[in-house]
């Protein structure tokens, strides 16, 4: 990181003086780092920078580098950045977020910091789940998609999420199940279009949760891909990303069950204008819809993938003859 963005935190923090303490992680293809930085001589007493450089030719780890995906990240950030600079602050603690601290820009590159979640109690990462830890991470996107009903999201994505139909024309081309190729764009359709829409985080999976000790508390991070949507995107796709296929049919009915119960109670404090049975009617129905849209993205972009298992496909074969 260079000497004008380690001046730009030590001044916003008011440190005397700041240390970067280690890499937490490579942003995906090359974009950049994500430091915890030390300071010194106040508190908090480490933040964490969110260092984005716009490589000169990006290294995709799954072979897609073209123009599209690039412009796709470069907008992910900008997106990100507005999430954090005016839309952040509209989450509680049942939705909980790092806090935002700081922004500055310099020529291509772009600095977020924001709260270090370890020393304020969300230290554990997880790889998989117990059903209790399951259920805190289903009523953080309860909580937030009662939050943001109806919002319009503006400066974020339009439609939330990564694998968006309108920003993966290359894996639909790549896409060999003719069947779910012809009926990607009603599905889209479907999900786009629904009465009741939120914000949604777009990349709800079990890596971007942080615990508490007991893990009856979560918060979220990595905001590149929020805007606009259905929640059943953000629900799908995370009881996929730490369920394996028996699972996510043995454990679907409850989980709803669990999902709606959150999102009812949260939405009766939160907009009580709001019927909750009709949100409740119409996203339950979209549930397998949402399922099989991110299944469309998967099998054109990663037909190897680990999730595409027999749970998926026989969702989408019922949702394909439903339409």
């Amino acid at each position: 990181m260079q000497k004008y963005f380690l001046d730009s935190i030590r001044s916003a923090t008011e440190s005397s003086s700041i240390e970067i303490v280690g890499c937490l992680q490579e942003l995906w293809s090359g974009y950049g780092q994500i430091l915890r930085i030390r300071l010194e001589g106040t508190h908090p007493a480490t933040v964490i920078a969110k260092h984005i450089q716009i490589p000169r030719k990006g290294v995709h780890p799954r072979g897609w580098n073209s123009n599209l995906g690039h412009q796709r990240k470069l907008k992910s950030y900008q997106v990100e950045s507005a999430w954090y600079r005016n839309w952040s602050h509209r989450c509680g603690e049942d939705s909980r977020i790092p806090n935002f601290l700081h922004f500055d820009q310099h020529e291509s590159e772009t600095l977020l910091v924001l709260e270090d979640l370890d020393p304020s109690g969300y230290a554990v990462r997880l790889s998989s789940v117990s059903p209790s830890q399951l259920k805190s991470c289903l009523d953080w996107l309860a909580h937030f998609h009662a939050t943001f009903m109806n919002a319009e999201p503006d400066q974020l994505w339009q439609n939330g999420t990564y694998w968006h139909l309108a920003t993966r024309s290359e894996e639909l081309e790549a896409l060999d199940d003719l069947a779910l190729k012809k009926a990607a764009p009603t599905l889209d359709d479907l999900l786009t279009n629904a009465r009741f829409q939120s914000i949604v985080h777009g990349d709800a999976k079990l890596a971007n949760f942080c615990f508490s000790q007991s893990g009856d508390a979560v918060a979220a991070v990595d905001f590149q891909y929020v805007g606009g949507g259905c929640g059943m995107k953000d629900l799908a796709y995370f009881i996929g990303s730490c369920l394996d296929e028996s699972a996510c049919e043995e454990l679907e009915s409850d989980l709803l069950a669990h999902y709606f119960a959150t999102l009812r109670q949260s939405l009766t404090q939160k907009h009580p204008a709001i019927d909750p049975d009709e949100v409740e009617n119409e996203w339950r129905a979209l549930y397998p819809i949402a399922w099989t849209d991110f299944h469309r993205f998967l099998k054109g972009w990663s037909p190897g993938h680990w999730k595409i298992n027999s749970y998926s496909e026989r969702l989408c074969r019922q949702v394909l003859a439903s339409l």
